[in-house]
């Protein structure tokens, strides 16, 4: 009993991969074929872009705040509390920044969309728009993907600077570390390979959670129940898909830079 419940699951878990991929496959057709009209694309960025502000930068400020405040004491006894800034700085624009941004993202804008395009299913206005002729991947997957893989790194930069800004405040004003070390050697440690590293994973964090969140939505179940699942599970496979993409491309962009070398961490 336990063997076939288990193969059910893998089965199930399998399928639905594909039937992903297919779904993947189709909107990246239509998006090669033509771009939504602009009337389309600009309420669909206001909402992603324009509203996760806020929540991106309070998350990227507490951040900051927050790994100031856990690492000084071990900094400080150790003589490198000038130092910390590079530890905040490299840990924000690298990891923390791109991963809690798109996390934030998901929350917010992935169980939206999961929610908005379930119900649009299961009161039959998708079918309405097949019935007018017009493809629903194209009037209503392409302009989501875009807008989260357009503006994902936006909101990725906002989540860094906030990161940043709360750890130098923490450190300059609360520990009362000289400001000139601090800055200069945060700045020594961290480079513009480093941020394109962050804005890389951001772009296919976007891209994932657009994907997985319409995906949800278009297979949702009938009912309010249906629906809620819908936006859950948008939402739990969007953070897991971006923590296994977090740890594949963090391997794959550190092969990168070691085989063109450290100065591939300062270019410009």
């Amino acid at each position: 009993m336990l063997v076939t419940a288990l193969g059910g699951a893998v089965y199930r878990a399998i399928e639905s991969l594909g039937d992903l991929g297919l779904f993947a496959a189709r909107t990246f057709g239509w998006l090669v074929r033509r771009l939504p009209a602009r009337g389309t694309l600009i309420p669909i960025f206001y909402f992603v872009g324009v509203r996760s502000v806020p929540v991106v930068a309070v998350t990227g400020a507490f951040i900051g705040m927050v790994m100031a405040v856990e690492l000084y004491q071990d900094f400080h006894n150790l003589g490198f509390a000038t130092r910390l800034g590079s530890m905040i700085n490299i840990t924000v624009i690298r990891e923390l920044g791109p991963v809690l941004a798109a996390t934030m993202i998901a929350g917010r804008v992935g169980s939206a969309m999961a929610a908005e395009l379930g119900t649009m299913k299961i009161t039959e206005q998708i079918d309405a728009l097949m019935c007018l002729g017009v493809n629903p991947l194209y009037y209503l997957v392409v302009p989501r993907f875009l807008a989260c893989v357009l503006l994902t790194p936006l909101l990725t930069i906002v989540a860094d600077c906030m990161g940043i800004g709360g750890g130098a405040i923490v450190c300059l004003q609360v520990y009362h570390i000289e400001p000139h070390y601090y800055w200069t050697r945060a700045q020594d440690f961290v480079g513009m390979g480093d941020v394109l590293n962050g804005l890389v994973k951001s772009v296919f964090f976007g891209g994932v959670i657009a994907l997985i969140s319409c995906h949800r939505g278009f297979n949702s179940r009938a009912g309010a129940e249906g629906v809620g699942r819908a936006a859950t599970e948008a939402f739990v496979a969007s953070f897991i898909a971006i923590l296994a993409l977090d740890f594949f491309l963090a391997v794959t962009l550190d092969n990168i830079t070691a085989y063109f070398g450290p100065a591939a961490r300062r270019m410009i």
